[in-house]
């Protein structure tokens, strides 16, 4: 019979946190290691993604330094949660935030693609528990930052997966600056590609419990092959499912082709966003947010999103693009039948990838039949479920021409309109024609694209492009504070449908 957490002895304070979310009843990865997390013992827990490890080594964490006396100095952390990608490690905090809140702790994440400013600012305040990415860690371990000789809890997630992207030298060097007395968790999938060799030497005696194996089917998991006749019938077959009421995720193989299939799908009526690693830290929350909200049904993903991405009631994950190995294959399914809900994952196989999808899926241990389709296929039409009424795309605005008075360009008086002609005071752009490029700062256009920086010789007064007399445009010369952003079809396609769409202005 399933325990409770306050039976598990998860204190009080923490499990009043719990109930508020409606969560009473542990899962088995929670239910397996948490008398020994709570106890300070090293623990290795082995389960696929989906089966509660976040909760499972977030409420040791918490529940250990609430027993302990002290705060966290300036720059060292207490606590250390190392992950893989930026999406894990939003959607730790997410769940750790609230338990340590609780109890009067302090969190914050760290990772490289935003401005390290705020970071530094957090840690220079004191935080107990640090949620990282192993990259951005060190940068700021090498600055002086962050020191890690104050850690007293380590935990490793998805560690398998931070193997396969090359991250475990990095992972080495953090793991050694923490002190040995602290207590270590691990969570991985497997234990390949280097992760036992980080048990090995990291890990002290550690209690290992194992649920729910990556090569583990989940039951509520069901799995379907379509074999389709060409590209187009692929094409047909994709827009039909993802034209659903539920949330869905397309796996694609490139950010090219993730990009592209977002556009097409908002088109089409099917709000869409997509998630590639071309995409800045804020287009990418957007992106999330938006899906996660429902303003956007369908999430078409690189690999990137295939750990990382938790997001409740994913009924569909669909492999448009059949990925290279089997364990790709496991975790983006695994998007979809987590926590107990049910899901279908359906492989889109044109005539040349019929073997290679069959030894993938056999190293899987995936066990299913193939059957021929189309658009109208009934197993399609039992997929799509209720179809969601189409959502006509924001419009964007016709981007007036650049004019330069009398055409071409021209250096000293030459300009660009701003509703009216103004004398001579060098290159100026239309404030809604093309935005600026970016004002101060190192930040990011919205698309991901750096912005030009406004500093040097790119300032707005004084220094833009110039040429015959005052050159500066005026304090704009290639700027105006706004990063150029893209409409609908961009890298944040959530831009063409949500609230106050069409074109954006930077930030």
């Amino acid at each position: 019979m399933t325990q409770t957490f306050s039976e598990l002895g998860v204190p009080t304070q923490l499990t009043t946190v719990l109930e508020r979310d409606g969560k009473t009843s542990a899962f088995p990865i929670q239910e397996s290691t948490l008398p020994d997390s709570l106890a300070g013992r090293d623990v290795l827990g082995r389960g696929r993604t989906g089966s509660g490890k976040t909760l499972a080594f977030s409420l040791p964490v918490v529940a250990r330094l609430m027993n302990r006396k002290g705060r966290a100095a300036a720059g060292r952390p207490r606590a250390l949660i190392l992950c893989p990608t930026r999406e894990l490690a939003t959607q730790i905090d997410a769940v750790i935030a609230p338990l340590a809140a609780s109890v009067g702790l302090t969190t914050t994440t760290i990772f490289g693609g935003v401005n390290q400013r705020r970071q530094e600012q957090a840690l220079s305040r004191g935080v107990d528990i640090v949620v990282a990415c192993p990259g951005r860690l060190e940068d700021l371990m090498k600055q002086r930052i962050v020191s890690l000789d104050q850690i007293e809890l380590t935990v490793l997630d998805e560690a398998d997966h931070m193997a396969d992207l090359g991250f475990l030298p990095g992972v080495t060097r953090i793991m050694t600056a923490t002190p040995r007395r602290g207590q270590r968790m691990l969570f991985s999938a497997t234990l390949d590609n280097g992760v036992n060799t980080l048990v090995k030497k990291f890990l002290d005696q550690p209690v290992t419990h194992s649920v729910d194996s990556a090569e583990s089917p989940v039951e509520a998991m069901t799995h379907h092959v379509f074999h389709v006749a060409d590209a187009g019938a692929k094409r047909d077959v994709v827009h039909a499912l993802a034209s659903g009421t539920g949330r869905r995720v397309l796996f694609m193989r490139t950010k090219h082709q993730a990009k592209k299939m977002a556009k097409q799908l908002t088109a089409d009526g099917i709000p869409a966003v997509d998630l590639h690693g071309n995409l800045s830290q804020n287009a990418r929350d957007r992106n999330l947010a938006a899906f996660a909200a429902g303003e956007a049904k369908v999430l078409v993903a690189t690999d990137v999103a295939a750990r990382g991405v938790h997001v409740d009631g994913i009924e569909l994950v669909v492999h448009v693009d059949p990925p290279a190995e089997h364990k790709a294959y496991l975790h983006r399914s695994g998007r979809t039948a987590r926590a107990g809900s049910e899901g279908d994952v359906v492989t889109l196989v044109l005539p040349e990838q019929k073997r290679d999808t069959a030894q993938l899926l056999s190293r899987a241990k995936i066990s299913v039949r193939p059957e021929a389709v189309n658009a109208s296929s009934s197993q399609v039409v039992a997929l799509i479920g209720e179809v969601a009424p189409k959502v006509a795309p924001a419009p964007v605005a016709d981007q007036p021409r650049r004019q330069s008075g009398g055409g071409g360009r021209r250096r000293g008086g030459a300009q660009h309109q701003n509703d009216a002609r103004q004398g001579g005071r060098g290159r100026q752009h239309q404030n809604d024609a093309r935005p600026a490029r970016q004002g101060a700062g190192n930040a990011r256009s919205n698309d991901g694209r750096p912005g030009r920086q406004d500093a040097g010789s790119r300032q707005g007064q004084g220094a833009g492009r110039s040429g015959g007399n005052g050159g500066s445009g005026s304090g704009a010369g290639r700027s105006g504070g706004a990063a150029r952003n893209r409409h609908a079809g961009g890298h944040s396609s959530a831009a063409s449908f949500s609230a106050g769409g069409g074109r954006r202005r930077g930030r």
